[in-house]
Order: structure tokens, then C-alpha cells, then sequence
């Protein structure tokens, strides 16, 4: 029932409205692609091999397994697509981890062509690049003892992805690399679950510095009407209104929503995302296909239900179990515990970019955000970098990120 009140509400929404009329004024370039579907072939980069042999780049495929008994896909490209032209040697190269969002996987890093695409930019500046996948994600749908079809599988939130995927994987890259350090990338979600962590002072041994594209942890200013009545839909709360029988919040992927959405013909999925997430400046008709292609990634209805209750209530919460007797059997508490931003430790170095279209990490939020970390951080280890045309998916994706943002980026890491 609430699966159905959710799409007939998506459906109503997109049809009243069309988010790609408000990109045509932004960027010219997608005015003549408005209305010409993509092209239905599958993705070309589904497999690590593929995505980076196609431009002549090694790639290594690593499974971890996190402490809870996720498998997952840990993909690596050690250097770039020319070993001579390529600075540094494999015991030099500073390892970087590359943290995806929510609905995509690590493939989001490799979209565009060499000179667009962050990995490969990064693989050809001299550094070590491994790009990480989460759980439910399709190449970490593994698990030692359950399947996927098995509700089990998906009982989780971001709260056990901050937990058990991202120390997984940074110690599996800590470890394989020398005992390197790690600079961390993180896009949207992947953002929020190291702020989590380095909240509750841990993966510090583990991260040389960070980089939080669009950062996300306040979420009730955000712009989104779409994204507002999706919280509506998913409240941990509305399932027991709506009574838990009909209302399984694990027992199904939040991408068999978007799916049956993206399936109408009559709505671009495209337009799904632009409403959710703000109208992007600065996409090519090719990189946008190449990510609607790919996109949407499965993840856990819990996890969307733990979202949308910070759409909600202010504040950083674990998860809320929906009653003080539940609440207490998981925290021993009745309201689930914050994570306090404001103790992230002031030596970290960290840069935060965010722009001023991006209806998710809406401005207000970021704002409200900034001044929690720039407050009392060391001043030589913090900027901010405010992109006034982006949207959310043009820090990963837009054709002048990387004059834009990847330069500064590399800029950064050189100087920590």
C-alpha cells in the first residue's frame, strides 16, 4: 500500500511538472536531448575489467568481507592507463578511496570519458585508486550466510554501512598499500558516513584526509517536494499506521520503486532524479545516458526510511526503531543517539564542496553544516569550495567538474 500511495504520488508530481524545461534555461546543451530517449543497450561498464580495459586502464576486482558478513566489491586502479607516463611507482602512489551515493555504485566515478571521469584523472595524477561498493549494490550482493531474497539481507541502514562497509574497506586498501594512509572521496551518502564516523572519533588511524562532495547530514531544509513526500512514504512511523503486514521496510530494494517509475513511458527517469536532487548545470547527453543506464542501484528500504526521518526531525540520529521499547533494546535509550558532529576532531583535513542548485545538500542545511566543522577546526585544515550553478550530480559527472572541481581537489591532497 504504501509502495503503490508512494508511485501514485512520483507519478502525479512529474507529470504536473517538467524538470528538464528548467534545465533547458541552464545549459544549452541539453535542449536539443530533451524528449530523445537513450539508447536501451546494457551499460557497457559492468564488469571492473570493461569499464577500465576500454581506455587501457588496469583494473583489479578485491572482495572484503565486512564484520557482519557482507561481501563486498572493492575495485582498484593502481595506475594510470600509461605506466610510463604515470608519476610515481606502486610504492609511492597515495592510495585514494572513492565513497559512491545512494542509488549508484563505484561505476558513478568512471562515467565519462579519461578526462572527465574522476577515477581515471586521478589514476593518471600518480595516485592509488580504489572504488568501493556497498552493500546491495549489484557486484556486492554477497553475503556469507544469507541471499538477497531473504529479508534478512536487506535489514540495514547507512548506520551499519558507516559500522562495517566503509572500515572494511579502508583497512582491506590501509593494509594492501604499505600501511598507507587513505584519502577518502565521498559523494552524498558517502560523505555522511564518514562524518558519522569521524564523529565518533574513529577510521582516524586509517584516513590521511578528506573530501565530501555535497555533504549531507542536516536534511530538513531540503528543497525537494519530491523528496519531502517520499519521507512522507517512509517514515519508519507510517508503518505503523499503515500496518506492518503490508509494510515490509527490508523485505524489498528501494530500486524496484524507482524501476516500475523509470519504466512509464511517459517520464524520463532523468526527471525522477533532477526533482529529487536539483536541476543540473552542466550534464552531456552521453554521460547522463551512461548513468540512467546504470542507475538506480539497489538499496535497503530501511535505509531509505533512516533518510527520510532526518528529512523529518533536525538533527544526526541513528536509526529510530519507530518506539521508545524498541529504541531501548538497540541503544538503551529511548530515543535513538546522535552522532555529534561538532566533536569531529579539528586536525583532520577535510574540503567540502557543495553547490547552490543541489535541492539534497540544499544550502541552508550545508550552511547549518559548515558552521558545526569550520567553528572550531583548524583553520589550515578546513576549506569549503561553493559552486552557485551545481546540482547534486554534477560534482560527479558534469563536463567541467574537473576544471572546476577535480583541480582543486588534486590540489588539496597534494598539500596534506
Amino acid at each position: 500500500m504504501a509502495t503503490s500511495l508512494f508511485l501514485m504520488s512520483l507519478l502525479m508530481l512529474l507529470l504536473d511538472s517538467n524538470p528538464c524545461t528548467a534545465l533547458s534555461w541552464r545549459n544549452n546543451s541539453l535542449v536539443d536531448d530533451i524528449g530523445i530517449p537513450c539508447p536501451v543497450s546494457p551499460h557497457p561498464f559492468t564488469m571492473c575489467k570493461s569499464e577500465a580495459e576500454a581506455y587501457g586502464y588496469p583494473c583489479e576486482d578485491h572482495k572484503v568481507t565486512t564484520e557482519d558478513g557482507y561481501i563486498l566489491s572493492l575495485k582498484r586502479i593502481p595506475h594510470g592507463h600509461d605506466t610510463d607516463n604515470s608519476t610515481g611507482d606502486e610504492k609511492t602512489r597515495q592510495p585514494i578511496l572513492l565513497f559512491h551515493g545512494l542509488f549508484v555504485d563505484g561505476v558513478s566515478w568512471l562515467l565519462g570519458t579519461p578526462d572527465q571521469s574522476l577515477g581515471f584523472i586521478l589514476a593518471d595524477g600518480g595516485f592509488d585508486v580504489w572504488l568501493a561498493n556497498t552493500r546491495g549494490t549489484n557486484t556486492s550482493r554477497k553475503h556469507t550466510s544469507l541471499s538477497p531474497k531473504n529479508p534478512a539481507f536487506w535489514d540495514w541502514s547507512w548506520d551499519q554501512i558507516a559500522e562495517y562497509d566503509l572500515p572494511a574497506v579502508l583497512e582491506f586498501v590501509y593494509h594492501h598499500t604499505g600501511r598507507q594512509k587513505v584519502h577518502y572521496i565521498g559523494h552524498s551518502l558517502g560523505t555522511l558516513i564518514i562524518l558519522a564516523a569521524f564523529s565518533e572519533h574513529k577510521l582516524l588511524h586509517l584516513v590521511r584526509s578528506a573530501v565530501l562532495l555535497c555533504p549531507i547530514a542536516y536534511l530538513s531544509r531540503t528543497r525537494s517536494d519530491l523528496t519531502r513526500l517520499a519521507a512522507k512514504m517512509f517514515m519508519a512511523e507510517a508503518a505503523h499506521f499503515i500496518g506492518l503486514h503490508e509494510f515490509n521496510p527490508v523485505g524489498k530494494t528501494a530500486a524496484e520503486l524507482l524501476a516500475k517509475v523509470c519504466g512509464d513511458p511517459k517520464i524520463d527517469c532523468h526527471d525522477v532524479f533532477s526533482a529529487l536532487a536539483g536541476p543540473d548545470c552542466c550534464l552531456n547527453k552521453s554521460t547522463t545516458c551512461a548513468f540512467m543506464l546504470h542507475a538506480p542501484q539497489p538499496t535497503s528500504m530501511r535505509n531509505l526510511i533512516h533518510l527520510s526521518q532526518m528529512v523529518r526531525n533536525e538533527g544526526v540520529r541513528r536509526y529510530d526503531y519507530g518506539n521508545a521499547k524498541e529504541n531501548m533494546k538497540h541503544y538503551k535509550q529511548p530515543r535513538p543517539p546522535l552522532y555529534n558532529l561538532s566533536s569531529i576532531p579539528t586536525h583532520v583535513p577535510m574540503l567540502l564542496t557543495h553547490g547552490g542548485q543541489d535541492f539534497l545538500g540544499d544550502v541552508p542545511d550545508t550552511r547549518h553544516l559548515l558552521k558545526t566543522l569550520v567553528r572550531n577546526h583548524d583553520s589550515d585544515n578546513i576549506e569549503v569550495q561553493y559552486l552557485p550553478d551545481y546540482a547534486h550530480a554534477d560534482f560527479v559527472i558534469a563536463y567541467n567538474a574537473p576544471r572546476l572541481v577535480y583541480e582543486p581537489m588534486v590540489d588539496f591532497f597534494q598539500r596534506h
